[in-house]
């Protein structure tokens, strides 16, 4: 209530009051005034703020409208953060809300007047000015929750990263001049190139589906700084640079953000381009993204996180190695980043390049529909460039006995004796540590523990046997089934491999690579470089040769993308290995007649991906499909499917019960669980995540809390 309103008179006095009852009541009705709020004036000029609030809730992905306190109206611009009150009632002819809750979100526009009918909220509090909710970032962001069957907070609390008082007080640099286009330089190598990078520089939009060759291109760089795809990738950016558009690079780690930034400071120069990684720090990397939203920078190499960067007049979105599975995001809605780097180019009309080794089976459906065209090398390039492919299938190993004592091939250990008067060698298992999983050597039941029945391990030669889910040490095991006491392993890991080759070759260095310490690169001497795949070191000069060990551990994963992986993974660890001509060579214990192996052998990744997507077609497997997959318990995924109002046509597989999982350091929790499929036809994957999003809304709506966890194309379906 203003101050400036009239004091209600007092009621008339009951029969038998005095003035004196009269006057404390008037006493009273002063002292309720006073202590009313008093409504703050609103600003004159566009006096709503449309707000989207930072509460993830499927049935409130809406705007909310507040009004603007005049004390606010200047810094209350569209995109800055604000607070408003949530939740609560609306006290009648006081126009003010009481109850409820302070949460965050975004102003996404000032208004002159709003739909709703009742009085408006103020705003609480504009907790910065800084616009970072800028109009394309928030046209990406719906477009992106429209796709994945979202909330749209959820995909902003991805989007804007969380806000640091101090970066935003440093002002950030002015950008610099637009770099000269630069010269094809490995480019040169592609048919194609050369054209590719002249369009980027003459303001174009090109869409390529690059299938790299292997080792370093034709120009001369620092020793294992940024060879190869780094520099290619890095003249792109800089092609874009010159037209006056920005520039965006995703890469699926940071050791690859590593090697294309450091290749972008030897073209450009400092100040041209930012790195976007989780490893810089929340603080660094808020100023980093400033810098962007601010145009001080107009390109941008970055990790999973770097798809929202909000670049200006974007010229060129690219990918590298998009069949990694860092690349589909774990959090709510889950949106894969190739994905929506197309949203990106789509809606910018920016150039798209999706490269690699490997070429991804939704890279030959972009082909197939004609969106993309290939950029590749031909066959005589690609036989320069790449190793010999050398194969172990099983009749070999039956007949080797150096397999069976050492599990190393005589041609691999052969290979690996030759390559090492070279140079370095490198060894690829499928597994980290010891000896990951073991079994009975009798009945090949799987070793398992006698407390939460989690898989036993051994951790080195001569310790016990510990649980890999409780940790609990098990030094008297003994066969459920069988009775037996001795144990074969199922997958020797990175760990006991290194261990084996030092006794095979006990004057070689022997060094190890893997997710809990994953070196970046290793000098050209003479070493026995054992990792993971995916963790695999770059080489000075590059490998003079690669032992692909375990093949049949990649290969024969309950997974639609089995083979796919497995190539993707020995392309990668055979890219870094010295070309034929300089007497390069890989081994892969692996049957020469499966797909897979066979591709790798002809290094035809390209036409290994367009007979997989063949094949999916025919059985009408994503990417050729849309599909939805709805994970919860019976009773959650069939209140759900009930509610959904499938597109016409609509495929509804399942339901299939899912294994037990564990939790963190625990065992395997009994509630059931189970998934559902819906496939739509090609064209309705809109219609698909619509009818979801809006189910789940309307069972949200009905408090049915039993979470269901709803993914649009699902990565893995086996």
């Amino acid at each position: 209530m203003a101050a400036t309103d009239p004091v209600p008179a007092p009621p008339p006095a009951p029969p038998g009051e005095g003035p004196a009852v009269q006057l404390e009541l008037v006493r009273a009705e002063l002292r309720k005034a006073r202590s009313r709020p008093k409504q703050a004036p609103s600003a004159v000029r566009l006096p709503v703020a449309r707000v989207v609030v930072d509460k993830g809730l499927s049935h409130l992905d809406r705007y909310f409208d507040y009004s603007v306190p005049a004390r606010l109206d200047e810094t209350a611009q569209p995109g800055v953060r604000v607070r408003v009150r949530f939740g609560g009632h609306v006290v009648k002819g006081q126009g003010r809300r009481e109850g409820g809750t302070l949460i965050d979100g975004y102003i996404v526009e000032r208004r002159a007047d709003s739909d709703f009918s009742g009085p408006l909220s103020p705003l609480s509090q504009v907790l910065s000015p800084e616009p970072v909710l800028t109009p394309e970032l928030l046209r990406l962001c719906r477009a992106v929750a429209d796709r994945y069957a979202g909330p749209l907070a959820d995909v902003l609390q991805l989007a804007i990263p969380p806000k640091h008082n101090r970066a935003e007080a440093e002002p950030s640099p002015a950008p610099l001049p637009p770099p000269a286009p630069p010269a094809p330089g490995g480019w040169a190598r592609y048919p194609q190139g050369p054209e590719f990078l002249a369009a980027l520089a003459a303001g174009r939009s090109p869409r390529a589906v690059w299938t790299a060759l292997p080792g370093p291109g034709t120009e001369s760089v620092p020793p294992g700084a940024a060879e190869g795809w780094p520099v290619e990738l890095a003249r792109a950016v800089a092609a874009t640079l010159a037209s006056g558009r920005g520039a965006l690079v995703l890469l699926p780690d940071g050791r690859a953000v590593a090697r294309l930034d450091a290749a972008l400071l030897e073209l450009l120069g400092s100040g041209q381009h930012v790195a976007l990684t989780a490893g810089l720090g929340p603080e660094e990397r808020y100023r980093r993204w400033l810098a962007v939203s601010r145009g001080s920078v107009r390109a941008v190499a970055g990790t999973r996180a770097a798809m929202f960067a909000p670049l200006a007049d974007l010229g060129l979105v690219a990918v590298w190695d998009d069949g990694d599975s860092g690349y589909s995001d774990q959090h709510v809605p889950f949106p894969h980043a190739r994905d929506v780097l197309l949203l990106r180019a789509a809606e910018a009309g920016a150039a798209a390049l999706i490269g690699g080794f490997a070429v991804s089976v939704e890279s030959a459906q972009l082909l197939r529909a004609g969106w993309a065209a290939p950029l590749a090398a031909d066959r005589e390039q690609v036989r320069r460039t790449a190793p010999l492919i050398r194969t172990v299938g099983d009749q070999e190993l039956a007949a080797d006995g150096a397999a069976h004592a050492a599990r190393l091939p005589t041609l691999a250990w052969r290979t690996a004796r030759e390559a090492l008067a070279q140079g370095p060698v490198l060894v690829q298992v499928p597994r980290r540590g010891y000896v990951p999983r073991l079994a009975c050597a009798r009945c090949r039941t799987a070793a398992r523990c006698g407390q939460c029945a989690g898989p036993l391990e051994a951790r080195d030669a001569d310790g016990p046997l510990h649980c890999g889910w409780c940790g609990r040490p098990d030094g008297d095991w003994r066969c459920r089934e069988c009775g037996f006491t001795r144990l074969r392993a199922q997958v020797v890991g990175a760990r006991r491999t290194a261990e084996e080759l030092g006794r095979a070759f006990p004057a070689v260095p022997v060094r190890t690579s893997g997710r809990d310490d994953v070196l970046a690169a290793v000098p050209g001497t003479p070493a026995l470089v054992v990792a993971t795949p995916g963790a695999e070191p770059v080489a000075e000069g590059g490998y003079a040769a690669a032992l692909l060990l375990d093949a049949w551990a990649l290969l024969n994963r309950p997974d639609l993308r089995a083979g796919e992986e497995a190539l993707r993974r020995w392309l990668g660890a055979a890219a870094l290995v010295r070309p034929q001509e300089q007497g390069g060579r890989v081994v892969v214990v692996a049957e020469a007649t499966l797909r897979p192996v066979q591709a790798l052998v002809r290094w035809d990744p390209a036409g290994f991906a367009a007979t997989e997507l063949g094949e999916r077609a025919e059985l009408g497997f994503p990417p050729v499909s849309r599909m939805a997959s709805l994970t919860g318990s019976p009773d959650a995924v069939a209140d759900l499917l009930a509610l959904i109002r499938l597109p016409p046509g609509a495929d509804v597989l399942g339901p299939v019960e899912l294994p037990a999982t564990r939790g963190p350091g625990g065992p395997e929790r009994s509630e059931p669980s189970e998934r559902v499929l819906l496939r739509v036809a090609p064209g309705q994957g809109a219609a698909l995540a619509t009818a979801v999003k809006s189910a789940y809304a309307a069972r949200m709506a009905r408090k049915q809390t039993d979470p269901v966890r709803i993914r649009i194309d699902p990565p893995d379906i086996g």
